[in-house]
């Protein structure tokens, strides 16, 4: 599977400026395979270590000299590793915590040796009484599978390709197969093991099983990994969020999770499951003005899962809804259309917002800065109207309104329509 992750580990290993890397992400989403993949392509050979399973890399720490570390991972792994030509892989590192603080001696001292570090963010940074080393590492985080890298991974290259080419109005005419890969997007989802088993099988009930097992999995790293008296807050907000995402208006509500809670109540859980890669917050803002960072309002956000699939996969929604139901993408008040515009965005690199006005029906979807300011409204349907965005434009034609749907291509003179198989490809296109 190709990965756009991979030109990221591209452009770090031809860096003049490059640090000790830590590849951020989620359990399960692929990052084990990709580092293998992007050694053996890349280097002259690769040292590849499992920390979880290596005793003697839980007494590699005792100090940072780094050719005492470089003579022990040889040893362990039976490789030659040469400055420049060999990748150094510390998969898991979160279990062996000081091996992310070694990293800023290899910052300082070593960096000729290439070396990356990945984990899930279930220990990476929530380890306390040890030296994160800040200023000191390179960090790229890396998602479950988008919908442009599913299209490649299905065999779809082509189209993926045409999509590359933004040639908008040209893609008019393979609307229908655009529609039914990204209903079968919202089905499997992005995480890779499925992925990989429904193009291997089309066996849709087997991709349910291996996503409720990925579910199960995750619950389990609760377990392993939350504070016990964390625990059971981590386990309702996440139970919570279909409910939170079935809402009309999807802002996080605390009393969803536990009847007459506030934010004190859960925000720790929050936290966690984000720092986790679990979990996508996206803050509303009180202004549509530029920087929306000086307009963020943290009491106020929506919540969205990692990976649509996993997603459906909690809501129990049914292979035969996703993949022929007629209303399908706007059922469940658009609750998976929103999430799947959500992720595919947040992956690509999108800092995300959302605006609504106070004692007002008016909302935004999203809110992306770039050179322009790009509101953005999300429609599962192919015949709407746009009210908000034209409400806001009004106030502020230097605007650049967007709605993505399930209608066809069109700039207007105010807005531009974009259909949602297109949507972050769109995004990225206008940078």
């Amino acid at each position: 599977m190709e990965r756009q992750v991979y030109k990221e580990l591209l452009a770090w290993k031809n860096s003049k400026n490059r640090k000790p890397l830590i590849l951020n992400g989620a359990r399960q989403i692929g990052k084990t395979w990709i580092l293998k993949d992007f050694g053996k392509r890349e280097y002259k050979n690769v040292a590849y270590i499992n920390c979880e399973t290596s005793d003697e890399m839980k007494m590699m720490f005792s100090n940072f000299d780094v050719k005492r570390l470089i003579r022990g991972f040889s040893s362990i792994t039976g490789e030659n590793i040469l400055p420049e030509e060999t990748l150094i892989i510390l998969d898991e590192i979160q279990e062996t915590p000081l091996g992310i603080t070694a990293l800023k001696y290899f910052c300082e001292n070593a960096r000729e040796y290439h070396i990356i570090v990945a984990g899930s963010l279930l220990g990476i940074k929530l380890r306390s009484g040890t030296g994160f080393p800040v200023g000191k590492v390179d960090e790229i985080n890396m998602y479950p599978m988008t919908f442009l890298e599913f299209m490649y991974a299905s065999g779809n290259g082509l189209l993926a390709e045409q999509i590359q080419e933004h040639r908008w109005e040209d893609l008019t005419p393979f609307s229908t197969k655009f529609t039914d890969l990204l209903r079968q997007y919202y089905y499997v989802g992005g995480m890779p093991e499925v992925v990989q088993d429904y193009i291997d099988n089309e066996n849709l009930s087997e991709v349910r099983k291996i996503q409720k097992r990925i579910l199960r999995d995750y619950e389990q790293d609760f377990s392993k990994h939350v504070p016990d008296s964390l625990l059971p807050k981590v386990i309702m907000v996440w139970n919570s969020i279909p409910s939170q995402l079935a809402k009309e208006n999807k802002k996080f509500i605390y009393g969803t999770v536990k009847k007459g809670s506030r934010a004190k109540d859960f925000e720790d859980a929050i936290q966690w499951l984000m720092n986790a890669g679990l979990l996508h917050k996206v803050i509303r803002v009180n202004n549509v003005q530029r920087p929306l960072k000086f307009y963020e309002d943290v009491n106020a956000f929506k919540i969205f899962l990692s990976d649509l699939g996993l997603l459906g996969a909690m809501a129990d929604v049914t292979a035969k809804e996703v993949l022929t139901g007629v209303n399908y993408f706007s059922e469940y008040k658009g609750a998976f259309t929103e999430q799947y515009v959500a992720q595919d965005l947040i992956a690509n690199g999108n800092k995300l917002y959302y605006y609504s006005k106070e004692n007002s029906p008016l909302e935004i979807d999203f809110l992306v800065q770039k050179d322009e300011l790009y509101p953005i409204e999300v429609k599962a349907k192919e015949n709407v109207k746009a009210k908000s965005l034209r409400t806001l434009y009004e106030d502020n034609n230097r605007l650049k309104p967007v709605r993505f749907s399930m209608s066809g291509y069109r700039k207007q003179d105010w807005m531009v329509n974009v259909p949602l198989y297109l949507a972050s490809e769109w995004i990225q296109s206008v940078e």
